[in-house]
């Protein structure tokens, strides 16, 4: 049987909160996830909305492709 992940492959711990940019997991929770209990990850589900807004997001940086296209004058 498969278990639902909340990943996104956006994988980078903050450092003030502790939790991933791209999920809201600890790197204990993201360890764990495989052998948690299913109610333990619908705990962790749970708190996740409330993690993601506490996180303050940087800015991507910007590729090489959107600057060019920046400076042509075109759309990113």
């Amino acid at each position: 049987m498969a278990i639902s992940s909340p990943c996104i492959l956006v994988c980078v711990i903050d450092q003030q909160s502790g939790y991933c940019f791209g999920c809201g997991r600890t790197t204990d929770e993201i360890a764990s996830w495989v052998s948690m209990t299913e109610d333990g990850r619908a705990r962790v589900l749970a708190e996740l909305p409330g993690r993601m807004e506490g996180i303050e997001r940087k800015p991507r940086r910007e590729t090489r492709r959107s600057r060019m296209a920046r400076e042509r004058g075109g759309a990113s």
